[in-house]
């Protein structure tokens, strides 16, 4: 039987549990004329008589009673799911997933969470760490969070961020035996702790900015890491200097931990972004989760 016709079944369902045409039109909302016509063409189909109906009364054919019996719950069923779904627009549940890389989980992701969750106890969020440029859509996340340039035109991108700075940092004890550099060039010349990236394969090229004219610097040095947290700690014990986001750094330089250099290179760039399928419709959880999110700058 095609699908157009469960409205047969659904007003053959409502005759049987009301055990009236009367009662079950009212139900469904239709004459009983209607719904006469509707029952008398649905057992026209299935080439068998559902129902005797007297004067007084209706009642179940054996077959009747058999495809009440079988297709009876599992309307309950679908009821009951669209119900769910209603609860869901009242009190938004579900799973959502998350891709992006470590920066912005603990100082974006994690403070925005920590205010968000506790309002939705239904809500679950699956938080993914990966320095790659993960397809969201393949990999079935529902969003990835990315610097603003890096997102794909054909994405829909919310700012969750105010713009970053980098900084180029080195301990003390580094410095004792070290000069500082004074232009991105004289990094070649240092010891460097480098970010593997699981795109190709390759490390992080360090990027400069300065009265307009930039520079790629590939560095070199003892260490290599996939971890921002790994190469600050081997920064701090004076294993070389590191390329880390300001904000990472800034505690430790306040307590002349760290030092930093090349400060005039290191210019702002755009911000964190979550960015998801345009196509995609989104559960109620979703789109809360993108509010909570949302940057919003501080009114002056």
């Amino acid at each position: 039987m095609s699908h157009e016709n469960f409205n047969d079944l659904i007003a053959f369902l409502a005759v049987a549990r009301e055990g009236s045409f009367t009662r079950a039109a009212a139900q469904l909302g239709i004459s009983q004329s209607a719904l006469s016509h509707t029952i008398r063409g649905l057992e026209t189909r299935l080439g068998i008589r559902l129902l005797t109906r007297t004067t007084r009364s209706v009642s179940l054919t054996e077959a009747g009673e058999r495809l009440a019996n079988n297709i009876g719950p599992h309307f309950e069923e679908i009821e009951a799911g669209l119900a769910a779904l209603g609860d869901m627009r009242e009190r938004p549940a579900g799973t959502i997933r998350i891709t992006t890389s470590e920066h912005p989980a603990n100082t974006v992701l994690w403070p925005a969470l920590e205010r968000f969750l506790p309002q939705y106890p239904d809500i679950r969020v699956e938080v993914v760490i990966d320095y790659g440029l993960t397809d969201i859509v393949a990999d079935r996340f529902d969003a990835g969070v990315r610097l603003g340039d890096q997102v794909a035109k054909d994405m829909i991108a919310v700012r969750i961020s105010p713009d970053q700075r980098i900084s180029v940092v080195g301990s003390p004890a580094y410095f004792t035996q070290h000069p500082a550099p004074v232009t991105p060039h004289d990094l070649t010349t240092h010891r460097c702790i480098n970010l593997r990236l699981p795109t190709y394969g390759g490390l992080l090229i360090w990027d400069f900015e300065k009265d307009g004219e930039r520079l790629n610097v590939r560095t070199e040095g003892q260490l290599i890491f996939n971890s921002g947290t790994a190469m600050l700690r081997a920064a701090l014990a004076g294993f070389g200097l590191v390329f880390l986001p300001e904000d990472v750094c800034q505690p430790h330089i306040d307590a002349s931990r760290l030092v930093r250099v090349l400060d005039d290179w290191c210019q702002p760039y755009s911000g964190y972004h979550l960015y998801y399928p345009s196509r995609r419709q989104h559960s109620p959880a979703f789109t809360r989760f993108v509010e909570a999110l949302r940057y919003r700058p501080a009114q002056v």
